[in-house]
């Protein structure tokens, strides 16, 4: 972790940073779950959730085409920071190693809304749990999603696993397991 600390030093273009974090909860169909989804996410946010809708046809589970199957809500910059701090105060700052993909991003669930600090149970939402996604990059990632001469991201500038562990665990005080 020392030498990823020193490069970020003397290479600021090399340090991450969280580009976005979204907090989604699946319902897996459209009535009178949604509006339970919808209300926890505003109240965990302050922002207006989405609904999410099937891209497949699952006859077996009820799915349709089009059908709303979930809530999600994307936070950035100083408001993805602050959400994201509270998020891994309800895991008890405590994470595995297989929560984080090769590509340096971050997933992670949580089992109930009340594990956040401040946040009581509601009786109109019920029981219900959220899945929390970092994206964490470096500067210069715009090149891939620009709308004119897009260009392909260096295999040197992407950031690894284990550079993203580095971070999560450098800034917010992380502890992260085996498993």
């Amino acid at each position: 972790m020392a030498d990823y600390e020193k490069m970020w030093a003397e290479e600021p273009m090399k340090r991450p940073y969280i580009e976005k974090v979204v907090a989604n909860i699946g319902v897996g169909s459209s009535g009178e779950r949604m509006q339970p989804a919808l209300k926890l996410l505003q109240k965990l946010t302050n922002k207006k959730p989405v609904q999410t809708y099937s891209k497949k046809k699952i006859p077996a589970w009820g799915l349709r085409l089009g059908l709303p199957i979930g809530a999600k809500v994307t936070l950035r910059d100083k408001e993805a920071k602050e959400f994201l701090t509270r998020s891994l105060g309800a895991v008890d700052k405590v994470l595995k190693d297989s929560n984080f993909d090769k590509n340096g991003n971050l997933t992670f669930g949580i089992e109930q809304y009340v594990f956040y600090d401040g946040v009581k149970y509601d009786p109109d939402i019920g029981t219900m749990g959220l899945q929390v996604s970092v994206t964490i990059e470096r500067p210069g990632f715009r090149v891939k999603r620009r709308k004119l001469k897009k260009s392909v991201v260096g295999k040197e500038h992407l950031v690894t696993k284990e550079e993203a562990m580095a971070f999560i665990k450098k800034e917010f005080g992380v502890n992260i397991e085996n498993g």
